[in-house]
């Protein structure tokens, strides 16, 4: 099993940036990839970004592309997320995961693991 806590969360104006964390216990997290979801109330969660086992490989949803930027590090098996330029609409709880498939995934029903979430609330 794996264990995942963010944090980092809060609350920043239109234009602001923010940086979440997430730290991984239980399993070597070289061997899994992870990612960002994000739901806003009342929508569906959405893929927002995803790093690879060695980190060399990154992909983003369009809607962030140019404006987050994920991180790893395997040794501290932490996961960041900077966020900058951040809009109302980036508004949503977001949760990192982690999945043990061998291909590139987005798609959440493909990560096996989640973090409980943390709040990002961004004011126009």
């Amino acid at each position: 099993q794996v264990q995942l806590v963010e944090s980092g969360g809060g609350l920043v104006q239109a234009g602001g940036s923010l940086k979440l964390s997430c730290v991984a216990s239980g399993r070597d997290v070289t061997t899994i990839q992870m990612g960002w979801f994000r739901q806003a109330p009342g929508r569906e969660r959405e893929f927002v970004a995803r790093i690879g086992r060695a980190g060399s490989h990154t992909d983003y949803a369009d809607s962030v592309k140019g404006r987050f930027t994920i991180s790893r590090d395997n040794v501290k098996n932490t996961v960041g997320l900077q966020m900058n330029s951040l809009k109302p609409e980036d508004t949503a709880v977001y949760s990192c995961a982690a999945s043990t498939a061998i291909y590139v995934v987005t798609a959440p029903e493909r990560y096996n693991y989640w973090g409980q979430g943390t709040q990002v609330t961004v004011s126009s």
